[in-house]
This record gives C-alpha cells, sequence and structure tokens, in this order.
C-alpha cells in the first residue's frame, strides 16, 4: 500500500535565489521572481548566501540576483564577497540596484555581475535580463575569431588611427562633426571601404546613439567597469552597428562620473579599437579629465571645435595653457571653426583671422553653417548623407574623410 508521503507532489527544483537584506524592500522583485519562476526560487540574506553558497545545492542554482540598496554600501565588503564566490561556482548573477551611488556600482560590477537591473524594475526588465543570460554562451566559446555583435570578426590585424572631437564650448557641434565624420570615412569607398569604429567617450551627455538612432547598452558599462580582462572578442561585442558599416560603442545607459574609468581604462580600450579599425573617431566630453592626457597622447589628430564668439577664445586660450602647463602634446590640436562666415563675408573672415592671430592659432578647417537640416538630421537619427546630401556642411566633412583616407593610403604605401 502507498504510503499518504508518496502522494504528495514533489517540490519544484530551486534553479534561482534572491539575495538581500530584506527581500520585502524590493516587493517588485518578489513579484517578478513569482512570475518567471513560480516556485522554483528561493530567497536568503546575505548571512545566509554566505553558507548556501559552499554547499553542494549551490551547483543547481542558474542565476542568483543580489538586491542591494543606499543602505548596503557600507556592506559592500560582504556583498562583493558573495558575487566573488557565485562566479567561482558557476552561478550567473543579476545586480538589482537601487539608488546605489555610481562609485559602489562600479565595484560591484568590476567583481563580475553578469547583467544589471535598476530599481524600481522596469517593465519585463527582469524576463528580459534572464534572456540575455540564456543567451550568452559559456566563457570557453568567447575565443579569438568569433563573431561579435557588430557582425565582424575579432581579428586584432589592424593599426589605425584616432581622431578624437572636442568641443571647447557648448554647443560647437563636436558630436555632429564626430558622428558625420565616421559616416563618411566608412562609406568613402564602396569596394573596400576601411573599418571604422566610433567611440562615445560623454559618459554623462554622449549623444551619438540619439544622432545614428542606437539603443544605448549595459554592456558598454560592463565593460568599462572591468577593462583588464578586455580583450578584441568582448570589445566587439559591447558595440552596436549602424546600416551595416559603422561600428559604434555608446555612452552607457545611466548618466555615470567621467572619472569613472581611469587613464589605464581608456588606453586599454583605445588600445583594442586601433588593433580592430583602421578609423577610430572618438566624441569627447567637454570637460577635461585625468584621462583626457591617455586620449591626447594615443591621438594622429585631435579635432577642437570652435566658434567665432567670445567663449571659444577665452576657453581656446585656458585649454593650450592647460596643455603646456602639463607638458602635454598640445600640437596635437587642430582647431575647426564651426559656423564659419561665407565665402563672400569678407568682414568676418577679417574677424576669424583676427581671431587666430590672438589666440596664436591656425584654424584649419572651417565648416559652414548647415543651419537647421543639421538638427533635423540629428534628430530622425541618421547622418547628414542620408538625409541632406547637398547640405554644404555635409560636403565639407565628406572632402574631410576623403583627404583623411587618402593621406592614410599614401602612408600606408610609403611604409610598405
Amino acid at each position: 500500500m502507498s504510503s499518504v508521503a508518496a502522494l504528495q507532489p514533489e517540490p519544484a527544483p530551486i534553479i534561482a535565489c534572491t539575495i538581500s537584506r530584506d527581500v520585502s524592500n524590493f516587493d517588485l522583485l518578489i513579484e517578478d521572481m513569482e512570475t518567471e519562476l513560480g516556485e522554483s526560487w528561493g530567497d536568503l540574506t546575505f548571512d545566509d548566501a554566505a553558507q548556501f553558497l559552499n554547499q553542494p545545492d549551490a551547483k543547481a542554482l542558474e542565476f542568483v540576483a543580489i538586491a542591494v540598496d543606499a543602505q548596503d554600501e557600507s556592506d559592500l565588503a560582504r556583498i562583493s564577497g558573495i558575487i566573488t564566490n557565485a562566479k567561482a561556482k558557476g552561478v550567473k548573477v543579476i545586480l538589482i540596484a537601487d539608488e546605489v551611488s555610481p562609485i559602489a556600482l562600479h565595484q560591484l560590477l568590476k567583481l563580475g555581475a553578469d547583467d544589471f537591473v535598476p530599481y524600481p524594475l522596469p517593465e519585463n526588465a527582469l524576463h528580459e535580463s534572464i534572456e540575455r543570460l540564456h543567451r550568452a554562451p559559456p566563457p570557453d566559446q568567447l575565443i579569438e575569431g568569433s563573431s561579435s555583435t557588430s557582425g565582424m570578426k575579432a581579428k586584432g590585424d589592424r593599426n589605425g588611427v584616432i581622431f578624437p572631437v572636442q568641443g571647447l564650448a557648448g554647443g560647437t557641434g563636436a558630436t555632429t562633426l564626430a558622428v558625420n565624420l565616421a559616416w563618411e570615412l566608412a562609406t568613402v569607398q564602396k569596394d573596400n571601404p576601411p573599418r571604422v569604429c566610433l567611440l562615445d567617450f560623454d559618459f554623462q551627455g554622449g549623444s551619438v546613439s540619439t544622432y545614428l538612432d542606437l539603443p544605448r547598452r549595459e554592456a558598454v558599462y560592463e565593460m568599462l567597469s572591468d577593462t583588464s580582462s578586455l580583450d578584441n572578442v568582448s570589445f566587439l561585442q559591447s558595440l552596436l552597428t549602424f546600416n551595416d558599416k559603422l561600428s559604434v560603442m555608446t555612452a552607457p545607459s545611466e548618466m555615470l562620473p567621467l572619472d569613472i574609468v581611469t587613464s589605464e581604462d581608456i588606453t586599454r580600450v583605445l588600445d583594442v579599437a586601433r588593433a580592430n579599425f583602421d578609423f577610430v573617431i572618438v566624441d569627447m566630453p567637454r570637460t577635461v579629465v585625468q584621462w583626457t592626457e591617455a586620449v591626447l597622447s594615443q591621438a594622429h589628430v585631435y579635432f577642437a571645435m570652435m566658434e567665432l564668439d567670445m567663449r571659444s577664445a577665452q576657453n581656446t586660450l585656458r585649454m593650450i595653457r592647460a596643455l603646456k602647463a602639463e607638458e602635454l602634446p598640445y600640437e596635437k590640436l587642430r582647431y575647426v571653426l564651426n559656423r564659419a562666415p561665407k565665402f563672400t563675408d569678407l568682414s568676418g573672415k577679417g574677424r576669424v583671422k583676427r581671431l587666430a592671430e590672438s589666440l596664436d592659432i591656425k584654424i584649419e578647417l572651417l565648416l559652414p553653417d548647415g543651419a537647421r537640416p543639421v538638427t533635423e538630421s540629428n534628430d530622425h537619427g541618421l547622418p547628414l548623407a542620408e538625409t541632406a546630401a547637398k547640405n554644404p556642411l555635409r560636403r565639407e566633412i565628406a572632402k574631410l574623410a576623403q583627404s583623411i583616407y587618402q593621406h592614410n593610403l599614401a602612408e600606408a604605401a610609403g611604409s610598405a
């Protein structure tokens, strides 16, 4: 005769756990875990998790969702230990953060969290995060030469040139130049176009994703958070492609402090970018930061955008003084005047000449005012070549791209 116990249904296997100080503070997480996993999940406090992860049952877990808020920042050492322990056991980690400072978030993600979701949880955010974990290939498949998100092969066989673009005052059109120059270089030749990468290093107000209608990706933050393990494959996987021709690293989805990365981090990113692309265009923040030196040192030409006004003149002078004081290669700066006077505006041309003389610089590139079509193109998320091919600004940027491309070909031929 069967026992009563045999009539009881088998309990659902636990495949995931939430880990927090008090899960009742994350009621939306509870609801979403129940929706996604039914009864196949459990809950652990930080103390319980430290013990459980050392038991054999922990190997059955697919992932843990570690939920932290501002009160947990004083306990980062213990939480960091839990993340490290989970990763060592092969358990994937989703980090749920509620009003945690960027520095603390950076520290936790750098330990190897597989995904990050802000709290309160956006609709379907946990579902999408779990789906990403399921789609992610195992570490042993991330080998040199595998296909990246951008559709390129991670060969590391290039020695690209770097062209940063920085506005010396707000609204000078630096991002517009960076985006359109990158696109013109990517399409400069039909048969054998060069590989071009556009990097948005303005981690707070970066607009490259807006100008090209691309989503901002968490993968960018994850890549920047752990550049010590950066390689060709992981770098290419953090990129998106625009129209199958231009590879783009957008700014992170969250507004982050500019000092969240170091000069060493930026140098690693640029080294990998150069190894995989012929041209690397960098959209710089207007603020000069500690790692600006790293970009300037690697740059072949550093475009400094300005306008014909007093603020640009004063900021240009301050920039030159700052670089000279630190004995940095200020001679790499190439001054670009946006919204320059028309050819027939003799008075305006005289003002440009006096500006250059007063600053003791040479303004090498004069860009015309593209007027309203430029704003419309940016709002539509398309380069000028796609929306206003005959716009005078687009024509000048196309000439610049052609000049850069031909110069690069000539140098390559000379060194062959």
